[in-house]
């Protein structure tokens, strides 16, 4: 899917545009594209132009949610197919996403790119072949492109999220010029697309699965023993895991991680927010 290249408002932007309008001024200088860069617009009393392009001023935007340009209007990031995905600002420019209003991505110290940054770093991704079992809105393979990856495989199951991607200024698009190639996005279920990756091919793994209790399988002794069998000897893992049913039941899912990596042929250890592993 191509990405989106129309501009990106939220509420505070289509504020502020509509007040630069109102106070009588001719452009207005700001993000377009959710902190990434910053851009003017050419603004008259009907409408505003930028990139040559003119467009209409928004109606009432809601707080908490990102719209783009879809026909002649703006629209919300939003989709509804069972359940409700969409985009959602941040304070530090890159979004997080929500499932049912549920938010997938770490917000609250941080932005969830420099969250990603993080964990990205355990692996050493520079001149590596990186697995990246569940692509999300793609920080990770983000984090590993600026990071001087030699390449990295990403797959993602749900074809909403895929949507976001392309939607989302901080998603890194396979066919840009800064991907230069190195990252493929797969959409597939990696519980059935990892048997067809080759033995030992794989550097380095990110592993960012949903909880348990949606994605049990990708917790699984089976699972595992695969990501053992397609990273080399001496490649490193970060497992994201959180630690879900801790305080209502005492479960400690990072452990028990650890233990099914350890099975698996991993040397492993709980880390920031999930495990970290080495192959034996």
């Amino acid at each position: 899917m191509s990405h989106y290249t129309g501009p990106l408002l939220t509420r505070d932007i289509a504020t502020d545009l509509l007040a630069a309008r109102d106070a009588g001024s001719t452009s207005w200088t700001g993000s377009f594209d959710l902190g990434r860069s910053q851009s003017s617009a050419v603004l008259s009393p009907d409408g505003w132009r930028w990139h040559d392009r003119d467009h209409p001023y928004p109606s009432r935007l809601r707080d908490r949610t990102i719209y783009y340009l879809d026909g002649e209007d703006f629209e919300p990031v939003s989709r509804f197919s069972g359940s409700l995905i969409k985009l959602v600002p941040t304070e530090w420019g890159a979004p997080t996403f929500e499932i049912d209003g549920i938010k997938m991505l770490p917000t609250a110290k941080e932005s969830p790119l420099d969250d990603a940054r993080r964990k990205v770093a355990l692996v050493e991704p520079r001149g590596k072949s990186v697995l990246d079992t569940c692509g999300g809105l793609g920080y990770f393979a983000a984090c590993c492109l600026d990071a001087g990856v030699a390449s990295i495989r990403s797959f993602e199951k749900n074809d909403d999220v895929l949507w976001l991607r392309t939607i989302n200024a901080w998603s890194p698009d396979p066919a840009s010029a800064e991907s230069g190639g190195r990252l493929s996005l797969t959409h597939a279920d990696v519980a059935d697309a990892i048997q067809g990756i080759a033995d030992a091919s794989m550097d380095a793994v990110l592993h960012d699965p949903p909880r348990f209790g949606i994605a049990g399988e990708l917790y699984s002794q089976a699972f595992y023993d695969q990501l053992a069998r397609v990273i080399r000897r001496g490649g490193r893992l970060f497992h994201y895991t959180g630690s879900p049913n801790r305080l209502t039941s005492g479960r400690d899912v990072p452990r028990e991680v650890v233990k099914r990596l350890e099975k698996a042929g991993f040397v492993a250890r709980p880390e920031l927010d999930g495990v970290f592993a080495t192959r034996r």
